[in-house]
């Protein structure tokens, strides 16, 4: 059996993002994260912390992801709108919320890190995003990532990972109901 294309899932994880952003307004899309957060932080309650099954992310650990993709992404967005054709690290997200031990974390403390790192990168996309929209970075897995694909592809990983935590939530709380 043949080892997985790493180009070919490198354009489906992208397609993936751009398919849960649709044609829906980027900027706008990042702008409604984190009210998103916030209202499923205020019905998730103590099952914040519960994982749907082993090995799976709870609410909180979500949460923790979409905070550590921003911090990343901002040095991303700023690579490239400062330097010519940068290169952009890739990361293991699975490693970071492992040992980074996210599961210990605040709520409010992470969210109050997401909500300033994504005032920032809006401002930043307000004054650059137009004019600098083309300028590319060197990603190590994906190759060339525009400062827009870079941005749409951010908007795509918040709804997809919303709705993962939404998930993480609904099947814990099917799983309390049916105990």
């Amino acid at each position: 059996m043949s080892s997985p294309d790493p180009v070919a899932q490198a354009r489906a994880y992208q397609a993936s993002l751009l398919a849960a952003l649709g044609d829906n307004d980027p900027a706008e899309a990042q702008a409604s994260t984190p009210a998103a957060i916030r209202d499923l932080l205020a019905g998730a309650g103590d099952d914040v912390r519960t994982p749907p099954e082993p090995g799976e992310w709870s609410v909180l650990e979500c949460l923790a992801h979409l905070t550590d993709g921003e911090l990343v992404v901002s040095t991303r967005y700023r690579w490239i709108v400062a330097e010519d054709e940068p290169p952009i690290v890739g990361y293991d997200q699975a490693l970071w919320v492992a040992n980074l031990r996210h599961a210990e974390d605040e709520p409010e403390a992470l969210l109050a890190v997401f909500e300033a790192l994504r005032r920032s990168n809006l401002a930043l996309w307000k004054r650059f995003g137009a004019t600098h929209g083309e300028r590319i970075g060197l990603h190590s897995e994906r190759g060339p990532e525009s400062y827009d694909l870079t941005f749409r592809l951010g908007a795509g990983h918040d709804r997809i990972h919303l709705a993962q935590a939404r998930r993480a939530l609904e099947a814990v709380r099917l799983s309390r109901s049916r105990s």
